[in-house]
């Protein structure tokens, strides 16, 4: 039994309420699926919790820290240069391990059946796959073609299963459990420090032999948000979306 995390984007506060749910629960490995940092207003601490993780891949705001944000709006281009220089002042120490963490992060991992990507299959660190892909069969049966059986995903911060039928559910409509079975799916985790489905709660998912049941955790969001709106780099609209889970 494994704990699935993705999107933390240095939300502090709802990573350590995540983990210590995954805790209480007595599940042990941890793999998470990139964007450590990006948007919020811890990137070190958030770096230091990962490290212990079984597994961690490569993000897109990762890899924006490390290079340059290619692609990025202004407020979360802001956010990486601000991110970057927390990552260049003031510890260095312990900023030297967060380079050199960050800088070995691989874009992928595959397991038999099961990979893990950032992205998709077909781009695993940039490529987005939203609900109304189902609608573009091309598309879709590019990324699918690459799955060996079963993949798990975030970047669109939204939780849900894909199917090769082309279908997607939701998490409400599976009662939060889905069984992977003969059918090649795509299972996207959601965001854990910056949900974007209507539900301002972490995300996250538990696998479970081929069983996933998806988890909901409330964190302290009042603090997270008090911090990025204290930070004039931060955009507050950073904060305000995390209250709408948008």
């Amino acid at each position: 039994m494994k704990a699935l995390i993705s999107d933390i984007h240095g939300n502090l506060e709802a990573l350590d309420a995540v983990l210590a749910d995954i805790k209480k629960k007595g599940i042990t490995e941890v793999f998470c699926l990139g964007d450590i940092i990006g948007y919020g207003p811890n990137p070190r601490e958030c770096i230091d919790r990962i490290m212990s993780c079984q597994m961690c891949l490569l993000g897109n705001h990762d890899q924006g820290a490390l290079f340059d944000p290619e692609g990025f709006n202004p407020g979360a281009e802001r956010a990486i240069f601000w991110t970057r220089e927390q990552l260049e002042n003031g510890d260095p120490a312990g900023n030297e391990k967060r380079w050199e963490f960050l800088g070995e992060l691989p874009r992928q991992q595959r397991d038999g059946d099961f990979l893990y990507v950032h992205g998709s299959a077909r781009n695993p660190l940039n490529e987005y796959v939203f609900p109304e892909d189902i609608y573009n069969q091309r598309k879709m049966e590019r990324i699918f073609s690459l799955v060996p059986m079963y993949c798990f995903q975030g970047h669109t911060h939204v939780p849900g299963v894909f199917t090769e039928s082309l279908k997607f559910f939701r998490p409400e409509d599976l009662d939060f459990k889905y069984d992977l079975a003969t059918e090649k799916v795509l299972v996207n985790v959601g965001s854990v420090g910056q949900p974007r489905n209507g539900d301002w709660r972490c995300s996250y998912v538990i696998l479970d032999d081929k069983k996933v049941l998806f988890q909901r955790v409330e964190y302290d969001i009042d603090t997270t948000v008090k911090k990025i709106y204290d930070i004039a780099d931060l955009d507050n609209f950073l904060g305000d979306r995390l209250r709408d889970g948008r």
